[in-house]
């Protein structure tokens, strides 16, 4: 069974870094035909995608958050992470991982998502 779970601390200060790690079991991050994907979902909004990273290691991004997310792989623990910068309180936010079969926000059999994990931008 594949299962995505996603872990990090729970409350950043502003104009911190947000980091975030997917861990990943029944499936792998070389995986050459899934996305392994980021999404977020503000209070009363709806999901937000920010970005992807595939089996080889390239990187895709909103382009409203590129300049300042970045995500990797390590491919020995089979995770993958997501670094925000430059936090405000607008990143609050409920934040996904996610393995799809295409880029941005997709519905198809085979995507899995973790069960989310808020994170608050806060003082």
């Amino acid at each position: 069974q594949v299962q995505l779970q996603e872990s990090g601390p729970g409350l950043v200060k502003p104009s911190q870094t947000l980091s975030l790690t997917c861990s990943i079991s029944g499936d792998s991050v070389t995986n050459l035909y899934v996305y392994w994907t980021w999404i977020r979902q503000p209070p009363g909004k709806g999901l937000e995608w920010m970005g992807a990273i595939t089996s080889s290691g390239s990187t895709y991004y909103s382009p409203s958050l590129k300049s300042r997310t970045s995500i990797s792989r390590d491919i020995a623990k089979n995770h993958f992470t997501l670094q925000l910068s430059s936090v405000t309180p607008e990143d609050t936010a409920v934040y996904f991982c996610n393995r799809a079969y295409g880029m941005g926000l997709t519905n198809s059999s085979g995507d899995r998502w973790g069960q989310g994990t808020q994170v608050t931008i806060s003082s």
